[in-house]
C-alpha cells in the first residue's frame, strides 16, 4: 500500500465516523510565538483542549506536519544512526472535545488497525496506565485482542499531561512486534524495552482530570480524546519493511542522492562495503524534508532560534554530504524530489518549490566557503588531542568552530564522538559567555541596575499616558542617584520607554523648586518606567510635577514607527511570506530594520519595496492605534483578524493592535502617528546584510529625508559644475573618464610587469639551485605589500621548478611574500605557507597561506637578512 493511500485511509476512515478532517496548521506556529515548530498533532487545538477556547465542532482528524529536534525520541544527533529518528514527521491524530471518550476511541482504534491495516492481532499488544481499570477493560470486553496483550505501565510510559499544572490523563498505546529477528539479548524483551522490537504505532490520550498547583488531581467537567500515531512507523509496518528509509516517503530522496554521488545505500541496517556511507544516506534524506516543508511554512536559516535550528540541520546536511564525497551545494537538488513527491498532499512545496531551491543553495553556498575550513580546524584539533593522549576536545576550539565557521555546537559533538572524543560542554559555554558579556548591551545593564530603584508600587493600567498626551501632571513616587544620573519613578508617565525597538522618550520633569532634563527613559526589570536624567536646577522631590516629553523628537519617532509598519508589509508583497522581522531601532533621525531573507535586494527590488511605501504614505491611510487598554483585544482575536506577531516575543492576553488602513495589521505597543501622510517621504539609505539570512535596511523619513535630497542634489549641482555638463550627459561623461582612465591603468600596468619581468631575471640568475629547483631570494625596497607580489607573480609566470622569497620593510615591520611554481607543488609537495611560516619565524613573525601563494610578517629586523639565508636549508629539509 502506497503511503498517500495510507494516510488518505485514515482520514476516510474518521470521516466516515462523523470527524472533521482539518487540514495540517502550518509548522510555523501562527498563534503561539513561543513554540519554534508545530511538534505535535495537537498543537492547533490546545486551547480547546486546556478549555481556553470553545470549537465550533466535537470531533476532529488530521495529518500534521512536525518538526521536532530534541526530545526523548527526537534528538537531532540521533538521526541518521538508526531507521528511526527523525527532525521531521506526520502525525495522524483524532480528536474528540467532550464528545466520545475511552470507549468509541479503543474501540476505532482497533477496527481501523485491525479491519483496514490488516495487521494480524498475533503481532499486537496494548499498554494502559497502571491504575487505569477501565481502560483494560473496554480492550478485552470491546476488541478480540488476544488474553494477557494488556500491559499495565506506569506514569512514565502511560501518563500523558500537558504542563506540572493542567489537563492530564492516563494513556492506551497500541504497539506492534516486528519480530524475533528485531529482539534484542535482555532476557526479558518485550513491550517498552526500547530495541526495537516492538513499535509504539498508536498513542491514545484520555484528557479525563486536571491537575492543580498541589498535584491533585479532580475530574475535567468534559473531557477529552488526543490520539497520535507517528505517520512513517505505520507506513514501514504497512510495507513490510524493516526501517523507515525503506519506504516510498524516503526513497525517491535516496535514489536521486545515489544518482548524484554515485554511491549506493543498502535498505535496512545491512553491513556492506559501503556501510560507512548509510548513516549519511539517512541524514540528507530526513533533513532536506524538514528543511524543504520549514521553507515552505516561511522559515528562513538564520542565527536567531528558529532559523538556527533551520541551520543547524542545513549544516550537519551539508558535513554529511561531504563524507558521501560532495564538495559543492547539492541539497536544493533534492528539494524537487520532496515536492515532486509531497506536493499533492501538501500545495504548499509547489507554490513554494523555486523558493525552497532558492534558499537552499544561497544557504549552502554560504556554508561552503567556510565548510572545509572549519573540517581542516577540527582534523588539526582532533589529530593532536590524540597525540597528547587525551579524549576532549577543548571548549575554546569548539567555539572558534561555532563562531568563526560556522558549526552548530551538536555538529562539533557528533564529528568529535565519531573520533571517540568528547567536547569540553563547559568550556565552550565559558566563552560562549565571554562572547555575550563582550555584546551585551550598555543599557540592558543599566536597566538591571535601577530595576529595584522603586519600592513603591506603580499601577501598570495608569503608568503609561503618553499615546495622546506628551505633557502631563502627575507625582514623583520614587527616586534615586546613580552616579551623576537621577533616576525617578512617576505615578503615571508621557514618556515612551524604549520597547519594541523603539528608543525612549527625552524631555523634562519640572518641579516646585527642581527642574530634571530627561536623558532617556527605560524599563526595569520589573517593568517598572524609569526617567534616566541629569539636574538643570535643584534636586527631585517626591509630590506634584509637570512631566513634558520633547514633542518634535517624538513626531519623529512616530513617523519613524509607522513606516516600519509600511515597511515589513512591503518587504513580505515584494519578497515572499517568509519575510520577518528580527529586530529594528526607531530613532527620531533614522530607522533601521533587520528581517529574515536569504539573499540581497537587487535595485529593482529596493526601487519596488521603496515606492511602495510612498504609495502608502501618499494615500495618507489612517492609523488606528487604541490608547486605552479598554479598547485592546485578546490574542486569539487579533491572530484570527490577521494581525502579525512578532516570533519570541511575549504577549499579554490583551494586546494592541495596530491597523494602517487596509495595508497592515500588526501587534505593538509603540507610538503612532494619525495617518500615513504625516510621514511625508521615505527613502532607503542602505541595504546591507547583518548575519547569514539576515538582511537590514537603514532608512530616513519626513525632514531627514528632505536633507538626504537635498544634500544629493548639492552634490550632483557640484559634478556638473566640474565636469562641465549637465542631467544625462553627466553619466556619459563619467563613463568616458573611467574607460579612459581604465586604458591608462592598463598600459602602467605593463610597465610594471616589465619591470618586474626584468628584475626577476637579473635575479634568477644569482639563485641558488640544487636538484634542478631554483630558490630566489630577494630584500626589495617598497613602499606596499603590492609590490612584493608583482614580483613574485612574474616567478610563478616566468620561470619553472622555482621558489621565491621576497621581503621588505614597510613602517619598519617585515613583510615576505613566498611562491612555489605548480610543478614543484605536484611533483615535491612543496607549500609557500610552510616555507613563508618557517622564515618569519626566524624573524620573530607569523604568517601562512595557499600552496602557490603565502604572506607573512616579521618583527626583528636585523635578523632578516640571516632568515633569507636559511631558505635553501629549510626547503631541503621539507625535501627529506
Amino acid at each position: 500500500m502506497r503511503s498517500d493511500e495510507i494516510r488518505k485511509n485514515f482520514l476516510d476512515f474518521f470521516k466516515e465516523k462523523k470527524h472533521r478532517i482539518v487540514p495540517s496548521s502550518s509548522l510555523i506556529p501562527e498563534d503561539d510565538p513561543t513554540l519554534l515548530f508545530t511538534n505535535a498533532g495537537m498543537n492547533q487545538f490546545k486551547d480547546i483542549l486546556s478549555g481556553k477556547k470553545r470549537s465550533d465542532f466535537k470531533r476532529a482528524a488530521s495529518s500534521q506536519k512536525c518538526i521536532r529536534v530534541s526530545g526523548k525520541h527526537n534528538d537531532l544527533k540521533e538521526v541518521g544512526k538508526d531507521t528511526y529518528h527523525h527532525t521531521f514527521f506526520e502525525m495522524l491524530g483524532n480528536w474528540s472535545f467532550g464528545d466520545y471518550f475511552k470507549k468509541e476511541a479503543i474501540i476505532w482504534a482497533w477496527e481501523y488497525i485491525i479491519q483496514v491495516c490488516k495487521l494480524p492481532k498475533e503481532r499486537l499488544w496494548v499498554s494502559v496506565f497502571k491504575d487505569d481499570d477501565e481502560a483494560e477493560k473496554l480492550w478485552y470486553e470491546n476488541t478480540d485482542i488476544i488474553k494477557g496483550r494488556v500491559l499495565r505501565f506506569d506514569e512514565k510510559e502511560n501518563f500523558w499531561e500537558m504542563g506540572e499544572v493542567g489537563p492530564c490523563g492516563p494513556c492506551s498505546e497500541i504497539h506492534y512486534d516486528r519480530g524475533e529477528k528485531f529482539k534484542c539479548e535482555k532476557p526479558d524483551c518485550g513491550v517498552n524495552c526500547g530495541c526495537g522490537r516492538f513499535v509504539e504505532l498508536w498513542n491514545l490520550v484520555f484528557m479525563q482530570f486536571y491537575r492543580d498547583e498541589k498535584g491533585t488531581l479532580s475530574d475535567l467537567p468534559a473531557k477529552n480524546v488526543d490520539t497520535g500515531m507517528g505517520f512513517e512507523r505505520l507506513v514501514a509496518v504497512l510495507q513490510g519493511v524493516d526501517s523507515n528509509y525503506d519506504t516510498d516517503l524516503f526513497t525517491p530522496i535516496i535514489r536521486r542522492t545515489e544518482e548524484i554521488t554515485k554511491k549506493q545505500y543498502s535498505a535496512g541496517n545491512r553491513q556492506t562495503k559501503e556501510s560507512d556511507y548509510q548513516e549519511s544516506f539517512r541524514v540528507v534524506a530526513d533533513h532536506i524534508r524538514s528543511l524543504s516543508f520549514a521553507i515552505a511554512d516561511g522559515g528562513i536559516p538564520s542565527n536567531e532560534r528558529r532559523g538556527y535550528v533551520l541551520r543547524r540541520i542545513l549544516r550537519r546536511a551539508a558535513r554529511h554530504g561531504r563524507l558521501l564525497g560532495l564538495h559543492k551545494p547539492f541539497l536544493y537538488m533534492l528539494s524537487s524530489v520532496v515536492v515532486d513527491s509531497m506536493g499533492k498532499i501538501y500545495p504548499e512545496l509547489e507554490a513554494k518549490k523555486e523558493h525552497i531551491a532558492l534558499v537552499l543553495k544561497s544557504e549552502e553556498e554560504r556554508f561552503e566557503e567556510t565548510l572545509d575550513l572549519g573540517l581542516e580546524l577540527f582534523e588539526k584539533v582532533a589529530e593532536k588531542v590524540s597525540e597528547e593522549k587525551g579524549n576532549v576536545i577543548p571548549g575554546k576550539d569548539a567555539f572558534k568552530l561555532y563562531d568563526t565557521y560556522g558549526f552548530p555546537l551538536d555538529l562539533t559533538q557528533v564529528m568529535a564522538q565519531e573520533k571517540n572524543l568528547e567536547v569540553d560542554l563547559l568550556g565552550f559555554e565559558k566563552e560562549m559567555e565571554k562572547q555575550r558579556e563582550r555584546s551585551k548591551d550598555f543599557k540592558i545593564a543599566f536597566g538591571e541596575t535601577v530595576e529595584s530603584a522603586s519600592e513603591v508600587e506603580i499601577d501598570k493600567e495608569k503608568a503609561f499616558l503618553g499615546y495622546d498626551d506628551t505633557v502631563l501632571e502627575t507625582k514623583i513616587v520614587d527616586w534615586k542617584k546613580e552616579n551623576q544620573n537621577y533616576i525617578i519613578f512617576l505615578e503615571s508617565t508621557p514618556f515612551y520607554a524604549e520597547a519594541g525597538g523603539q528608543i525612549g522618550d527625552t524631555g523634562k520633569i519640572i518641579g516646585k523648586d527642581f527642574e530634571i532634563e530627561i536623558t532617556d527613559t527605560i524599563k526595569t526589570k520589573g517593568e517598572q518606567i524609569a526617567h534616566i536624567g541629569k539636574s538643570l536646577k535643584g534636586k527631585p522631590k517626591r509630590g506634584k510635577v509637570k512631566a513634558q516629553v520633547d514633542k518634535k523628537r517624538r513626531k519623529s519617532i512616530m513617523r519613524n514607527h509607522t513606516v516600519t509598519h509600511l515597511l515589513h508589509k512591503a518587504l513580505k508583497e515584494t519578497l515572499g511570506e517568509h519575510v520577518n522581522q528580527s529586530g529594528s531601532l526607531v530613532a527620531p533621525d533614522r530607522l533601521r530594520f533587520d528581517f529574515t531573507h536569504f539573499k540581497g535586494l537587487d535595485p529593482a527590488e529596493l526601487e519596488t519595496v521603496e515606492h511602495r511605501v510612498n504609495q502608502m504614505i501618499w494615500e495618507n491611510l489612517p492609523v488606528k492605534a487604541p490608547s486605552e487598554r479598554k479598547d485592546y483585544v485578546s490574542f486569539e482575536d487579533a491572530k484570527k483578524k490577521g494581525a502579525t506577531a512578532l516570533f519570541g516575543e511575549k504577549y499579554e492576553d490583551k494586546v494592541r493592535v495596530v491597523e494602517i488602513g487596509d495595508y497592515s495589521m500588526e501587534l505593538c505597543g509603540g507610538t503612532h502617528v494619525r495617518a500615513t501622510g504625516e510621514i511625508g517621504f521615505f527613502k532607503i539609505l542602505s541595504e546591507t546584510s547583518i548575519a547569514s539570512g539576515i538582511r537590514r535596511i537603514e532608512a530616513v523619513t519626513g525632514e531627514e529625508a528632505y536633507k538626504l535630497v537635498k544634500e544629493q542634489r548639492v552634490i550632483l549641482d557640484s559634478l556638473e559644475e566640474v565636469l562641465r555638463v549637465k542631467g544625462q550627459g553627466l553619466i556619459d561623461r563619467v563613463e568616458q573618464l573611467l574607460k579612459t582612465n581604465k586604458l591608462l591603468e592598463k598600459e602602467l600596468k605593463k610597465g610594471e610587469t616589465k619591470k618586474a619581468k626584468e628584475k626577476i631575471e637579473k635575479l634568477s640568475e644569482k639563485a641558488e639551485e640544487f636538484d634542478g629547483i631554483k630558490i630566489i631570494t630577494h630584500k626589495a625596497k617598497i613602499e606596499k605589500r603590492e609590490e612584493l607580489l608583482e614580483l613574485a607573480d612574474a616567478v610563478r609566470d616566468k620561470m619553472k621548478k622555482s621558489i621565491g622569497v621576497l621581503a621588505g620593510i614597510i613602517d619598519k615591520k617585515i613583510a615576505l611574500v613566498a611562491v612555489v611554481t605548480d610543478d614543484l607543488i605536484k611533483e615535491k609537495g612543496l607549500k609557500a605557507g610552510d616555507i613563508v611560516k618557517e622564515v618569519a619565524r626566524l624573524t620573530g613573525g607569523s604568517g601562512g597561506g595557499k600552496a602557490h601563494l603565502a604572506f607573512a610578517g616579521g618583527k626583528d629586523i636585523s635578523k632578516l637578512d640571516k632568515a633569507l639565508k636559511e631558505v635553501p636549508r629549510i626547503v631541503k629539509k621539507m625535501l627529506k
